[in-house]
């Protein structure tokens, strides 16, 4: 609750800043910028030593192709849902 004779002006004059010897611009470092490429490279390595072809993934990919049930209706009801409830964002003006 705000009481009626709660001071709505609380924010520091630069005056009293001033007056009270405080400094009111930060000194700026003269420190470049600097890019570190280290987590790049360990994650680019990391990469290499992946195989390219997962054959667990390509047999797994190919059971649910070859599943006449995959996705089930109730899924593919959902996604549809979905898509007709979305915005249309082709037509949105703003």
């Amino acid at each position: 609750m705000i009481n009626s004779t709660t001071s709505t002006n609380r924010a520091v004059h630069i005056d009293a800043i001033a007056a009270a010897g405080q400094s009111t611009v930060k000194p700026v470092s003269g420190r470049a910028d600097q890019l570190s490429t280290t987590s790049a490279n360990f994650l680019r390595d990391e990469l290499s030593r992946q195989p390219e072809i997962r054959p667990e993934v390509v047999e797994r990919a190919r059971a649910l192709a070859s599943d006449p049930s995959y996705p089930s209706t109730a899924i593919l009801k959902q996604v549809g849902a979905l898509i007709l409830n979305s915005a249309d964002l082709s037509e949105d003006q703003s």
